[in-house]
């Protein structure tokens, strides 16, 4: 069977989108999660950070899974959904500028800005961080673990943790690592405190206004960009006193630019999303 897929990005953060909501059964999707990994290679599939389903929603315009290279599930990503808001609105699927999309981290409003016609840029209210350890998860001895020194496999990591829908460990540098991420980042994501792993984002502030940050995903690695990476980052920022609170923030990633706002409350992220290709697969190979 002949199954068509979209390779979309967000500055950089790239996944294969499956359009269920005119293709597939509930014996295909199972097929699809299973060949993420397959499916994601870059050297032996068609190349992604892994693969987002698009699907129908009793709550919502859409429903998003998003699944990591590594075929593991996460609860959100902030370029993902910005990626989809494109592809239903391009499409002519949803011609409404305010879209709302179900995840496993429960609805997000997504505000859609155009130019000629197709979509330009969104802003996604990505909702609250939650700062508390039993939330995040993180196992510490207090309710939050903001700017405290922790240990991971002899290393001494100075740390913010905070859930954006997913896990997140914040760390402020003076300068930015140049250095493969891997080794700096992988004790800290898979040590005992995150029980359930762990985004790890190193940030170097600029200014009140502007920050440079690498990011490395659990079940991804390092990645061009990271939205909820960049969400967790501005709001530690503001909760430290580095960032301005209710101003859009710059973090300029690997693969691009973000502009996020913390209130206080919630989180905004504006941002755009690119399609680079579509095209079609026989799931037939999906066994090779």
């Amino acid at each position: 069977m002949l199954l068509e897929f979209t390779k979309m990005h967000g500055i950089g953060n790239d996944y294969i989108y499956f359009d269920c909501l005119k293709q597939g059964s509930e014996k295909l999707l199972e097929e699809i999660i299973r060949a993420t990994p397959l499916l994601s290679d870059r050297h032996f599939g068609i190349g992604g950070d892994g693969t987002v389903l698009i699907l129908s929603s009793e709550v919502a315009d859409a429903h998003m899974r998003m699944f990591n290279a590594d075929g593991s599930e996460g609860k959100m990503c902030g370029n993902a959904i910005r990626c989809v808001a494109k592809y239903l609105f391009d499409k002519g699927i949803i011609r409404s500028k305010t879209i709302t999309i179900e995840t496993a981290s429960g609805i997000k409003k997504l505000e859609i800005e155009t130019k000629d016609g197709k979509v330009d840029s969104i802003t996604v209210d990505m909702g609250s961080p939650d700062f508390k350890c039993k939330n995040v998860p993180c196992l510490f001895s207090g309710d939050t673990l903001k700017e405290t020194s922790v240990f991971a496999d002899g290393k001494e990591y100075v740390v913010t943790a905070v859930s954006v829908g997913n896990p997140h460990a914040v760390i402020f540098n003076d300068e930015m690592p140049q250095s493969d991420l891997r080794p700096l980042a992988e004790p800290l994501q898979k040590s005992e405190i995150f029980p359930e792993g762990v985004n790890v984002e190193f940030i170097k502030v600029k200014s009140r206004v502007e920050a440079e940050m690498r990011v490395y995903e659990r079940g991804s690695g390092e990645t061009l960009a990271c939205g909820t990476g960049a969400c967790a980052a501005v709001a530690a920022g503001v909760e430290t006193g580095r960032f301005e609170k209710g101003t859009f923030i710059k973090v300029c990633l690997r693969g691009g630019t973000l502009f996020v706002k913390y209130d206080g409350k919630n989180l905004f992220m504006k941002g755009g999303a690119t399609k680079v290709f579509e095209g079609r697969i026989d799931t037939e190979d999906f066994q090779k």
